[in-house]
């Protein structure tokens, strides 16, 4: 199966900064099928050290491995793909680093930006609630997700304070996937917490 067709079948995106071997798996077991390394304003070497982490546990469990931001590395750490934000490098600059192949993904945060979102593979949205993962953005709500379920081209995955409770709550407004940082990140059982994620991600619309 390509790339492009495993993350159709993905649903939940873990976001994560360096993280040890035994959380990861515990992420991966619980039901993560994507999992991105985020480390802003880091070395090289280092985000290629811990990405050397996020791509053996990734295989090791079948799941997707994403890079943020940095197409150049993305490719030197053999990573899946490389997600982009707004500000980051145009992504057809990004699609000629990465190759036909790689995915590419893009964060939006208006409906402009999910109407406008070409040549990738998935877009984020949201965020959907205030999170201090993204100091000084506003939230967007669960309107932004209601939009990109009815006009997006591409899977999209809601993101920003996506607890079960909000996860229900994008869901019944159209989302099938989320994307999560604390929810799993800073659970005292990641496994767990991915599992209730996943849960209710699936309750509201079953499975299919």
């Amino acid at each position: 199966m390509d790339l492009a067709a495993r993350l159709r079948t993905a649903r939940l995106y873990l976001v994560s900064g360096a993280r040890p071997r035994p959380f990861l798996d515990a992420a991966l077991r619980g039901g993560v099928e994507l999992s991105k390394l985020r480390l802003t304003d880091a070395e090289d070497d280092a985000v290629l050290g811990a990405a050397r982490d996020f791509r053996a546990a990734c295989d090791d469990h079948g799941a997707l491995f994403l890079l943020n931001d940095r197409p150049d590395l993305a490719v030197r750490a053999g990573a899946d793909g490389v997600h982009l934000g707004q500000d980051d490098a145009p992504v057809a600059a990004a699609r000629e680093t990465v190759g036909p192949d790689r995915l590419v993904g893009l964060s939006t945060h208006t409906p402009a930006q999910v109407d406008a979102a070409a040549g990738v593979d998935y877009i984020g949205v949201g965020p959907v609630a205030a999170t201090p993962t993204k100091p000084g953005r506003p939230a967007v709500g669960l309107e932004l997700v209601a939009h990109a379920a009815a006009h997006a081209t591409v899977p999209f995955f809601a993101i920003g304070g996506m607890d079960p409770a909000l996860t229900r709550q994008a869901a019944a407004a159209g989302a099938t996937r989320v994307a999560v940082v604390r929810a799993i990140a800073d659970a005292e059982d990641p496994e767990t917490a991915a599992r209730a994620l996943r849960a209710a991600l699936e309750e509201p619309r079953g499975t299919a």
